[in-house]
């Protein structure tokens, strides 16, 4: 009799292919899938998708850029400092959706002087953005109301905002929901902040 050697061998087992595998593998597969799916599904049904318009956003959105919503946000939790949100100006369906910052959330004052925004009589974190050049309606203190916030564009000087006498401080009720995730975007895909 020949006895085996030990070490390494070269000669390849060929592996069987059972039903054991083949239920695990369609598993896997199966299991992908349906993450996938969900992960769709529940995007799309609790948010929506849009684009922005005009350069008021930017450098955070461009004009063009195709955006999510999550619309659910909102009710479970208030709108905080610094969303971007999305919402329709006086709640008019037939307007195109504006995307606009939170600089102002309820019960707190805001005021427009030189250029500067003040909330609460204190100077807010403006040295990321150019002075602006009209104060519009927030030349003078404005008080904002239970259900009131102030928004503003990023791009200070070129954004038609709560500053606008037609647009003023945003109702909650025409809020449609948070900005949270650019598909595709000139400054590429990602979280909004």
């Amino acid at each position: 009799m020949r006895k085996k050697e030990k070490g390494l061998s070269f000669i390849e087992k060929k592996k069987k292919v059972n039903a054991h595998m083949l239920r695990e593998i369609f598993g896997m597969v199966f299991g992908t899938f349906a993450a996938m799916f969900l992960a769709v599904v529940l995007t799309f049904s609790m948010g929506m998708r849009t684009n922005t318009v005009g350069v008021s956003m930017e450098p955070t959105l461009f004009s063009g850029d195709e955006i999510l919503i999550n619309r659910f946000i909102y009710k479970l939790s208030r709108p905080k400092k610094n969303d971007v949100i999305v919402f329709l100006p006086g709640g008019n369906p037939n307007a195109h959706y504006y995307v606009k910052r939170v600089v102002a959330v309820p019960g707190e004052t805001v005021q427009i002087v030189d250029g500067v925004l003040y909330v609460d009589g204190e100077p807010e974190g403006e040295e990321y953005y150019d002075k602006m050049e009209d104060g519009g309606i927030a030349e003078n203190e404005i008080l904002l109301g239970e259900d009131e916030y102030f928004v503003l564009g990023d791009n200070r000087n070129a954004s038609e905002d709560s500053r606008s006498g037609n647009i003023g401080p945003i109702k909650r009720d025409t809020i449609y929901g948070k900005a949270w995730f650019c598909l595709k975007g000139t400054n590429g895909m990602g979280m909004i902040e």
